[in-house]
């Protein structure tokens, strides 16, 4: 599991980000840990995900299975959120 709330990605000029880690999970199935992330700087609703190593390195997610993998588990993720309010 990464170790802190926030993590730095690489933007399309190169330029480091720093953005938030929603949740991490991992999918016992395909062997594989995902974090969910966001940038808090930016007012969109807009989340990231991206599959990580044992050494925190992010890669990217190959499958639309997968994307449609975590799609179901970020929609569980929002209800959540939403019954706790």
């Amino acid at each position: 599991m990464l170790e802190s709330n926030s993590l730095f990605v690489k933007d399309e000029n190169g330029t480091e980000v720093e953005m938030e880690i929603l949740f991490t999970f991992e999918d016992e199935e395909r062997k594989k840990k995902y974090v969910v992330f966001c940038d808090p700087n930016v007012d969109t609703e807009e989340v990231y995900a991206s599959v990580y190593d044992d050494e925190g390195n992010l890669l990217p997610v190959e499958t639309e299975a997968e994307w449609e993998m975590i799609e179901e588990v970020l929609g569980a993720f929002q209800e959540e959120e939403n019954d706790e309010e």
